[in-house]
């Protein structure tokens, strides 16, 4: 099977026909049956791990660190530190995900926790920045905010959130509180999905190749135009890669007039990417407890969450924390994710949303 190729470029945005070879072979092509009883890719927290993620949290909070300065290097876990490593490299080279259990949210308080995660998260990648506010950890909760707004980024409601990726490498979602009921997280690969499509429908797989208008919904780096153009199916070198966020896409559509309308093959070839990602074939489904830290490779997955009904006491709503991590040896890009990520080569962190004259900052509540 070949995948329509147009640019003459060793890290190439769908150009000259190219071999289907190299997806098929990669780790994080895999569908739901293959990872049937399969529980690689969790890993429990020891009480000796534990203890030793707390003494880091002590020590940085004694040093009087603030948490946006921690770093793999100050937050020393010489027992945890080798499998994080291995966690890394799995997301990277392996599967595209990891799900990291135990970590003790019932008796550590918010700053510690955010300590934690934070410390946790230094030894994946770098964290980057996720809103306008410049805010290093994500606080994905519902704040009342409408979901059928365009401007409205969706994490911050309770609406059902569809099969997409975020503007990082990888993305870590530490759960605080589930839901009364709902908001169930899925994920699957979108390698699988690609190679499925050019398998079925070869000529919706070129149109995935060609770029689509993303909305950047406000959030406007220095020197940019308020949306961007982007192809969904992307190789550089013999690495696959895709980046699909439909609602951005829709948003840019209702929001822009100025941009060109979509094509009937391009809504159809989206239609079908998302009907095989919401496919039982495609998709597994992930049960959030508290304490659980879910690591996903945006390059490699697609990931979702179902609409959710929370619990009337503050206390109590579903509330998870995000991190976005640019990892020092992360999957190489072709020049069309500079639009959203910025530089992408020279080993610099990479990713995250950057808006001038804005600091990176931790909050430590919803905002």
């Amino acid at each position: 099977m070949l995948l329509p190729d147009t640019l003459p470029d060793s890290c190439l945005s769908g150009a000259k026909l190219v071999e289907l070879e190299s997806l098929k072979s990669d780790p994080a092509n895999w569908r739901a049956a293959d990872l049937r009883g399969d529980h690689s890719g969790s890993f429990d927290l020891t009480p000796a791990q534990q203890r030793e993620i707390e003494a880091a949290v002590a020590a940085s909070a004694a040093a009087g660190q603030p948490i946006h300065d921690i770093s793999r290097d100050s937050f020393k876990l010489p027992g945890l530190g080798p499998l994080l490593a291995r966690l890394r490299d799995r997301l990277i080279d392996g599967r595209g995900f990891a799900l990291l259990r135990g970590l003790a949210v019932e008796r550590l308080d918010r700053e510690q926790v955010m300590r934690a995660y934070f410390g946790i998260g230094s030894h994946i990648g770098t964290p980057r920045p996720q809103n306008r506010a410049g805010h290093l950890i994500g606080h994905v909760t519902d704040l009342g905010e409408d979901p059928s707004d365009p401007r409205t980024r969706i994490y911050r409601t309770s609406g059902r959130q569809r099969f997409h990726v975020d503007s990082c490498d990888v993305v870590g979602l530490l759960c605080l509180q589930r839901a009364k009921s709902g908001g169930a997280s899925a994920l699957c690969s979108s390698l699988a999905i690609v190679q499925a499509i050019a398998e079925r429908r070869p000529d919706l797989a070129a149109v995935l190749a060609q770029p689509f208008i993303y909305d950047r919904k406000g959030e406007i780096p220095a020197g940019k135009h308020a949306h961007y153009p982007m192809p969904i199916w992307h190789r550089c070198g013999d690495k696959h890669s895709v980046y699909f966020a439909r609602d951005f896409i829709d948003s840019a559509q209702a929001r822009f007039a100025d941009i060109p309308r979509l094509s009937e093959a391009q809504c159809e070839a989206l239609d079908l990417l998302e009907q095989l990602a919401q496919s039982p074939e495609f998709h597994i489904r992930i049960d959030f407890r508290p304490g659980d830290i879910q690591l996903l490779h945006n390059h490699v997955l697609l990931h979702s969450r179902e609409a959710y009904e929370d619990f009337p006491e503050p206390a109590r709503r579903r509330h998870l924390l995000r991190l976005w991590l640019s990892p020092q040896r992360p999957r190489p890009l072709p020049a069309a994710f500079e639009e959203r990520y910025g530089p992408i080569r020279g080993g610099l962190p990479r990713g995250g949303i950057c808006v001038p004259g804005v600091a990176p900052v931790v909050a430590m509540q919803p905002q």
